[in-house]
C-alpha cells in the first residue's frame, strides 16, 4: 500500500462519473472538509495477502501522524495513481471501509467514494510535516503462522507425580486447578492461554537497561535492533562465552554458518512453512534471500553433507548465532524481551531413534537448569511449559512424568489433537516478568520431520540408511532475554524491599574504590593494580565529589563491592580496608584485608569467564552514554 498524507486547510471533492463498473453507490456526490489530514490511498496487490494486518498498519501510520499534528478530522481518499500494482476493487473497498471504521473510534472520518472520477481542490498548510508519503508493507505469513493463530489446544497442569488437571480460562480466571502457592505458574498459564503478546506499557527493565548504561534503542535502525553500550556489551559477551563453554563441555561441536539463505531453496522454503516465525527478506544481486531466525538452516545443510554412522550418534552441533532475525509484529516489541535481531545459542542433536532422543533431551534439560541457576534466575522465577501432540503424550506418559519430576514442581502442559509443526514434543523454561508477561528462555524440541526434509541420513548397524530424530536446544534462550530476565528480577526484588543486584561475575564493575579525597588516588591505583592481577574488574572514583555522594552513586549502579579509601585505609593497607558488600538483604559494612577481599571475589567468580573493565578505570575520564 502506498499513501500520501496532506495536512490541509481544506479539501473539497465532487464525484463526476463512474471509473469502474464496481464503483460504490454514492451517498452524496460533493463534500468539503476543513482542517483535516487527507490520506490518499492506493491499495496494492500485495495487500491482499494479509488484509487485517494492512488495516492495522494503516491505522497505526495515520494515527501517528494525526497525533503529531493534533488533527481531529481524517479524509480517506482512494487514489489509484500512486501505484501500478493495484489490488482488486473488492479488497480495496474492504480495506478502506475497515480503516474507516477503526479510525472512527478516535476521529471524525470522511471517505471519498471508490471507483469514481472526481474533481478536487486542496489547500496544503505548507509546514515541514504537511506533506508525507509512506509505503505500508506487511510480511508474508507462513503456513505455520496461520495455523498457529487458529491452533486450538487443551490445557493442563501436570504435577511431579504425573497427576493431570485440565484447566480452562473463563472471564480472566483459570478454573480446574488450585494453584495455592504457585501464583507465578497461574500468571504464566493465564498469559499463555490468552495468547496476547501485545505490550500495553513499558516493561520496567527498559528503564533499567538505559539507566545502568547497558543497552539503548537505535532510532536509525529497524525497531527491535538495539545498540549495546560498553557495559552491556561486556555482560552480553560474558553470557555468550559461558553458554558456549558449557554447551561444548556437554559435547557439542561448534560451527559457523551463513546468516542468509535462498528463499526458493526447496527444503528451506518447505521448512519456513513449518516454523511459526516471520522473516526478513532481501533481494541480493543474485537471488531473493531471507535472514535466518535460528541456526537450523546452516546446521541441517551441513549435516546433510556429513557421513554419519549410528556409532557417532548422538551428534551435537552448536552455533552462537550473531544474529538471528524475526520480524516480530509492531506492538509486540518490548526492550530486550522481544526483538527483531537477537543472539541465539542453538544446539542440535542428531539421534538414532526416539528412545535415544528422550534420553538425550533429559541431559540437555539438566544443562539448561544449571545455566539458569548461574544467571541467578533459577526455578523460583521460571515456569516449565510442555507442549505435545496427543499421540506422543499417550505413548510417553512415563517420560513426561519423569521430566516434570526432574523439574520438581507443577508445570503447564499444552496438548494438540494433531501434529501441526515439525516437532511432537517441546519444552520451555519461561520467565514471568513484573508485568505478568512471559518470555521463553531455554527451549528444546523433538523434531521428526526435518531429517527427511533436508536429506540428513546415517548408516545403521544393519547397513541401511535411516533418518535421525533431531533435537533443537537453545540452552539459555536468546542472550538478550537473559539480560532482560536479570533486570526484571532485580526490579521485582526491589519491590520486595530487597537491594537489586546483578550476578557478581556479570557486574561490569565488581569493585569500586571511592577516594575520600584526591590525595589518595595514587594509593587507590596501587590497590586497583593488585585486584586487577587477580582478574577483578575495578575502577576508581576520582571525581571531585563528597565521599557520601560517591558511595550513593556506586549503590545506584549496583556495584557489588565498594572500598572507601582514606587516611586510615592508607595507613593499614593491605591488612585492613573499609568494605561495603552489596547483598539482596542490604549492604554489609565491614573491615577486611586485601587477601580476604580477593578470596571472597574468587569464590564468586572462579568458574565463570572473565573480561577486562569495559571503560576507563578513572570515572572522571568517562563519557556519559545516557542522560538520566
Amino acid at each position: 500500500m502506498k499513501i500520501l498524507l496532506i495536512h490541509a486547510d481544506f479539501i473539497e471533492y465532487e464525484a463526476k462519473e463512474k471509473a469502474i463498473e464496481q464503483a460504490e453507490k454514492l451517498e452524496k456526490n460533493f463534500e468539503k472538509v476543513d482542517e483535516c489530514l487527507v490520506v490518499f490511498v492506493a491499495v496494492e496487490k500485495y495487500d491482499e495477502k494479509n488484509v487485517e494486518q494492512v488495516v492495522e498498519n494503516l491505522f497505526d501510520e495515520i494515527n501517528k501522524v494525526a497525533s503529531q499534528l493534533n488533527v481531529k478530522r481524517i479524509v480517506l481518499y482512494p487514489y489509484a495513481h500512486l501505484s501500478s500494482e493495484l489490488a482488486s476493487s473488492e479488497i480495496a473497498i474492504k480495506i478502506l471501509k475497515s480503516a474507516e471504521d477503526k479510525l472512527k473510534e478516535k476521529y471524525e472520518v470522511f471517505r471519498a467514494p471508490f471507483g469514481w472520477y472526481k474533481s478536487f481542490q486542496i489547500k496544503c498548510k505548507g509546514h515541514p510535516l504537511s506533506e508525507l508519503s509512506r509505503e505500508i508493507r506487511v510480511e508474508e505469513v507462513s503456513e505455520a503462522l496461520r495455523k498457529e493463530e487458529k491452533l486450538k489446544s487443551e490445557w493442563y497442569i501436570i504435577e511431579p507425580d504425573g497427576n493431570l488437571s485440565k484447566i480452562e480460562l473463563k472471564e480472566g480466571n483459570i478454573i480446574g486447578f488450585d494453584f495455592g502457592s504457585y501464583r507465578r505458574l497461574e500468571k504464566f498459564a493465564r498469559y499463555e492461554m490468552a495468547k496476547s503478546r501485545k505490550v500495553e506499557e513499558e516493561p520496567p527493565h527498559t528503564k533499567l537497561m538505559r539507566k545502568l548504561e547497558l543497552v539503548d534503542y537505535e532510532p536509525a535502525s529497524d525497531p527491535g535492533n538495539l545498540r549495546y553500550l560498553p557495559k552491556g556489551r561486556l555482560m552480553k559477551s560474558l553470557i555468550e562465552e559461558y553458554v558456549t563453554t558449557k554447551t561444548k563441555e556437554y559435547g557439542a561441536m561448534e560451527v559457523e554458518t551463513p546468516i542468509m539463505y535462498d528463499y526458493e531453496h526447496p527444503a528451506l522454503k518447505d521448512y519456513l512453512n513449518r516454523f511459526p516465525a516471520r522473516q526478513y527478506k532481501i533481494q541480493t544481486p543474485n537471488k531473493k534471500v531471507f535472514l535466518r531466525f535460528s541456526a537450523c538452516f546452516g546446521q541441517f545443510l551441513l549435516a546433510k553433507d556429513m557421513i554419519i554412522s549410528y556409532k557417532n550418534l548422538p551428534i551435537k552441533l552448536y552455533e552462537l548465532t550473531k544474529y538471528s532475525f524475526r520480524v516480530e509484529q509492531r506492538g509486540e516489541l518490548a526492550g530486550l524481551r522481544r526483538l527483531r535481531a537477537f543472539t541465539m545459542p542453538d544446539c542440535h542433536a542428531f539421534c538414532r531413534d526416539i528412545d535415544q532422543a528422550k534420553e538425550e533431551i533429559k541431559k540437555r534439560f539438566e544443562l539448561a537448569i544449571n545455566l539458569q541457576e548461574k544467571f541467578e534466575i533459577g526455578k523460583d522465577y521460571l515456569e516449565l511449559a510442555i507442549r505435545v501432540t496427543k499421540d506422543f503424550y499417550e505413548n510417553n506418559k512415563e517420560f513426561i512424568k519423569s521430566f516434570v519430576k526432574m523439574w520438581g514442581k507443577p508445570a503447564l502442559l499444552e496438548m494438540w489433537d494433531k501434529q501441526f509443526f515439525y516437532f511432537i514434543f517441546k519444552y520451555e523454561l519461561n520467565f514471568v516478568d513484573a508485568l505478568d508477561k512471559a518470555a521463553a528462555l531455554t527451549t528444546d524440541q523433538i523434531d521428526v520431520e526435518n531429517a527427511k526434509r533436508y536429506g540428513i541420513q546415517f548408516i545403521d548397524s544393519d547397513g541401511t540408511k535411516k533418518y535421525p530424530i533431531i533435537l533443537h536446544l537453545s540452552p539459555s534462550g536468546a542472550v538478550e532475554r537473559v539480560i532482560y530476565a536479570i533486570l526484571e528480577k532485580a526490579y521485582m526484588e526491589k519491590r520486595e524491599n530487597k537491594l537489586p543486584t546483578i550476578p557478581f561475575w556479570l557486574a561490569p564493575t565488581q569493585v569500586r574504590i571511592c577516594c575520600v579525597s584526591n590525595n589518595f588516588i595514587k594509593d587507590a591505583e596501587i590497590l586497583s593494580n593488585e585486584l586487577e592481577k587477580n582478574k577483578i574488574r575495578v575502577d576508581i572514583d576520582d571525581r571531585d565529589l563528597t565521599i557520601a555522594k560517591k558511595i550513593r552513586e556506586a549503590e545506584m549502579e549496583w556495584i557489588p563491592i565498594i572500598i572507601v579509601f582514606g587516611e586510615k585505609e592508607k595507613r593499614e593497607f593491605p591488612n585492613k580496608l573499609s568494605v561495603r558488600i552489596r547483598t539482596k538483604q542490604g549492604d554489609v559494612i565491614k573491615e577486611a584485608s586485601l587477601k580476604e577481599i580477593i578470596k571472597y571475589i574468587k569464590e564468586n567468580t572462579e568458574e565463570f569467564p572473565y573480561n577486562r573493565l569495559p571503560l576507563d578505570k578513572f570515572l572522571s575520564r568517562r563519557p556519559i552514554f545516557y542522560s538520566k
